[in-house]
């Protein structure tokens, strides 16, 4: 159960760093528009899953990962600082469409409402 925790904690602190990395060291344009939405880390602490949406959708979602995959060694080298771990964890980039279905399923209810 605690490994359980420390996974959580430490995917809270990939979040928080690869949100600052995103502001402030990130130039490519391909990730611009992107807003993190979670991390999940395995129990070893070496693999981890990055959830993010984009402001256009999953339209630029694949544009979005190329951009991620190009600027990975530079992510990881971050982390691997900031983190202090034992092991630097192998990031993989996710489009979570859980802000596009969200929008969808509001916009379907507000053309349902009764008038």
């Amino acid at each position: 159960m605690a490994e359980g925790r420390r996974s959580e904690r430490v995917g809270e602190a990939v979040l928080r760093e690869m949100s600052e990395l995103l502001i402030k060291d990130l130039r490519d344009p391909r990730l611009r528009g992107i807003t993190l939405t979670g991390v999940k880390m395995d129990d070893d602490l070496r693999h981890g899953r990055v959830y993010f949406s984009h402001l256009e959708g999953s339209v630029r979602a694949a544009e979005a990962i190329a951009g991620f995959k190009s600027a990975a060694g530079f992510i990881r080298r971050q982390m691997g600082k900031a983190l202090g771990l034992r092991y630097t964890p192998e990031l993989v980039f996710e489009f979570d469409p859980g802000l596009e279905r969200a929008a969808r399923i509001d916009a379907l209810l507000k053309g349902a409402a009764p008038k």
